[in-house]
């Protein structure tokens, strides 16, 4: 026997329910929406927090943590700094002597196409050498135009400035009362889930700086093997070109490979085609070598991801938000196994009644998260208090 239709009609409570809830979400949905500027700021600011909790607690261990968290925080500023001043001269040079000498350059590609005959007919069907010269005439006239640009792009390095800063002023809040906050969050939770969390947390935040040293070290190592190579080729400014090989390296996959074909465009311009085809070779080469050598050499104990994670979180980081969304890609896919692999760790420990052994255990690759001013007593979290001498 069927109940009656009205016990299966949804009650007004139950739809207001609905309604309200949906309403609630959509409402909650927009407002994320609103501030996503700041909630991008925060999210970075936590991976440098975590990439610069290694260095911090390093040196906390020889002299006080406030000069310590300064100390790193600076270097930390002044290496855009340094970079700058090592990127801006040669490019304003170059963008100078370009303009200047262009028309020098069509006059000599226009002589190269006269001694060669299938160019030349080349030339008569699409009238290359004359286009060439247009372009060079008219490059002076919207010289105003490059200046506008130049005004837009300066507007956007303020931007960018204001954005920077308040991501490192994040940043060091983090550092410096990180682990009371996680403390905080933790508190009413009970002993075993505060220190399951704590281990957590723990290797999140060492796989990620390892990851970063590691990437740093990587990208430092390339730049000296170009520096070295560029130096050799007789190539102009090749610290400057050394300097953006190390920073294009630091984006997974293709960075690499864009970095060579930058500096292979500027080799055109240095004995071609002897110091470009020499360029070509060491790039290769090079580039095999990191990814066999000194890769799984410098991050084997960093991230440990299947080569197909890594290419998908690179891809996703990248198009959700272009470069520092590869950036960061590949150290929040390792966090997050990291985070998957100790929740399914300690239900299995729960289960088997192994908790205590499990909790116990201490492989050596967690370190203090940021904002931790030394090592946590297992039982609270804080610094284990000298025992009384005996009266």
């Amino acid at each position: 026997m069927l109940p009656p239709a009205t016990a299966r009609e949804p009650t007004f409570r139950a739809i207001l329910r609905v309604v309200v809830t949906v309403v609630l979400s959509a409402l909650a949905l927009y407002l994320v929406y609103l501030v996503r500027t700041p909630l991008f700021y925060l999210a970075v600011a936590t991976f440098v927090a975590v990439a610069v909790s290694g260095p911090v607690n390093r040196l906390s261990l020889r002299m006080p943590r406030g000069l310590a968290i300064t100390l790193v925080y600076l270097g930390v500023i002044l290496v855009p700094i340094v970079i700058g001043a090592i990127l801006i001269p040669p490019a304003v040079s170059a963008i100078s002597s370009l303009v200047t000498q262009l028309p020098s350059y069509v006059q000599d590609v226009t002589d190269f196409i006269q001694g060669n005959q299938q160019l030349q007919d080349l030339n008569n069907d699409f009238n290359l050498t004359a286009k060439l010269q247009e372009l060079a005439q008219n490059l002076a006239s919207d010289l105003d135009v490059v200046a506008g640009e130049l005004a837009n792009v300066g507007a956007g390095l303020l931007g960018s400035l204001f954005a920077v800063f308040t991501i490192l002023v994040f940043s060091i809040f983090m550092v410096s009362r990180g682990r009371q906050w996680t403390d905080a969050l933790v508190h009413y939770r009970p002993e075993h889930e505060r220190r399951a969390i704590r281990r957590g947390l723990d290797r999140m935040a060492s796989a990620v700086s390892s990851y970063v040293g590691g990437a740093l070290v990587q990208a430092t190592v390339a730049g000296l093997a170009a520096f070295i190579v560029l130096s050799i080729l007789g190539v102009d400014a090749p610290l400057a070109l050394a300097v953006i090989i190390a920073l294009l390296d630091l984006i997974p996959l293709i960075g690499a490979t864009i970095g060579a074909f930058i500096v292979g465009l500027v080799t055109l311009f240095t004995d071609f085609p002897t110091a470009t085809i020499i360029w070509v070779v060491f790039a290769i080469a090079y580039q095999q070598f990191e990814n066999y050598v000194i890769q799984p050499r410098i991050q084997a104990r960093a991230v440990k991801l299947d080569p197909f994670i890594i290419v998908v979180a690179a891809l996703f980081g990248g198009f959700l938000l272009g470069v520092i969304g590869a950036l960061l890609a590949i150290p929040t896919a390792a966090a997050m196994q990291i985070a998957v692999r100790e929740f399914l760790a300690y239900k299995r420990a729960v289960a088997s009644g192994t908790l205590a052994e499990h909790l116990a255990e201490d492989d050596g690759e967690g370190e203090p998260p940021p904002g931790d001013s030394g090592p946590p007593d297992p039982e609270s979290g804080s610094p284990p208090e000298p025992e009384p001498e005996p009266g």
